[in-house]
């Protein structure tokens, strides 16, 4: 097998790690635009997200006859138009984008660097550190099982050849019992932290499509965050009109209802689930509620406000609510919910006008660090 000189493979590699700055430095400048862009969703696969960005070109000189006049060179004034400029057609090709793969965890580290967001301190049980075995090193003892036959060729083969018994017309080479290398192990301590994000949203006649596309744009940065904070992170589903409902993710984007909007039922289910699968002791709990903030003009919103204070927050993490912005909702939510936990660092409230807003939208949801 061929491989590259030692001086070409270190200049592969250097010019490698340049790129990669070079991208992240161009996503990072350009993420409020990435976040707001609901495309992005489409491009993801497992563990990374292909992501558009201009054409690179590394700077490099052009070397002209040096015979010509160009642009710099002879008369002129300040505020002459430049030769060979006009409005008409042109025939040049505009800038070119390339996709290029990146890891939703490096995605989630460039979201953090840029919004500023703090890292989360986790909480309960599932924060027990495991041990975890890893090939770190190698010894010259060991099983037969962990033999590094290619470490024990080598060895071998320097052997030979400084004691002068290697035959370049006869290439043998016969490994001693002191030549044989043996990968070993060393024991690792990792934090196993677990969390589950709960998603509610309302599938009332008055959330269209618009204001679920922003739901599920928003969700996607959310996750990337908590899972680079968390070694397990698990996803609920939650969907209410005047009744609520655990679903599957396609089903939570895909529904729509045409009932009223009694809010308490979801607040209600999420609190069941938490209390049959997840108890706060053991897991770092997430809850996310997303409407349009019209809720049925009964006692509902007070009894959504008993439901919070005295059952849910002290169970979760933090609590979020994302009032998305429609032409049919009436919006008074969010005002019932600000004035009855002002000050509370336990809950977030924020309003989604378009998708602009969901850069603020994440910091406000993941700026305290919980």
């Amino acid at each position: 097998m061929m491989t590259s000189p030692p001086r070409l493979a270190g200049k592969i590699e250097t010019d490698r790690h340049r790129f990669i700055e070079i991208v992240r430095g161009r996503i990072k400048r350009d993420l409020r635009k990435y976040i707001s862009n609901p495309e992005i969703l489409g491009r993801r696969g497992k563990n990374f997200v292909a992501v558009p960005v201009p054409q690179i070109e590394l700077p490099h000189f052009c070397y002209g006859s040096g015979r010509c006049k160009g642009l710099g060179h002879g008369d002129g004034q300040v505020g002459d138009p430049l030769p060979g400029r006009n409005n008409g057609a042109g025939n040049a090709a505009a800038e070119h984008t390339l996709e290029v793969d990146i890891t939703i965890r490096d995605l989630a580290e460039i979201l953090g660097e840029e919004l500023e967001l703090p890292r989360i301190k986790p909480r309960g049980m599932k924060n027990v550190a495991t041990e975890r075995s890893r090939y770190a090193s190698i010894r010259r003892v060991g099983p037969q099982a962990l033999c590094d036959f290619r470490r024990t060729f080598k060895q071998a083969l320097r052997r030979q050849i400084i004691a002068g018994e290697y035959d370049y017309d006869d290439p043998v080479v016969v490994p001693t019992p002191q030549d044989r290398r043996f990968r070993s192990w060393k024991v690792e301590i990792a934090p196993h932290a677990g969390a589950v994000i709960i998603y509610m949203m309302d599938v009332s006649g008055s959330m269209g499509d618009e204001q679920k596309e922003i739901v599920r744009t928003t969700a996607f940065w959310i996750d990337a965050w908590l899972k680079s904070q968390y070694s397990n992170v698990q996803r609920r589903f939650i969907i209410h009109d005047a009744e609520a409902h655990i679903v599957d993710e396609h089903s939570f984007y895909h529904t729509r209802e045409t009932g009223g909007t009694m809010i308490s039922s979801a607040y209600r289910l999420c609190d069941n689930l938490i209390m049959h699968h997840y108890p706060p002791s053991e897991w770092n709990i997430y809850p996310f509620h997303f409407s349009d903030g019209d809720n049925w003009e009964g006692q509902d919103t007070d009894l959504c406000v008993s439901i919070l204070r005295t059952s849910l927050l002290p169970k979760v993490n933090q609590f979020c609510y994302g009032q998305v912005e429609s032409r049919y909702g009436s919006g008074d939510f969010i005002d019932a919910m600000r004035d009855a936990f002002e000050g509370d660092v336990r809950i977030a409230n924020s309003e989604i006008s378009e998708p602009a807003d969901i850069p603020n939208v994440i910091r406000e949801f993941l700026g305290k660090g919980r």
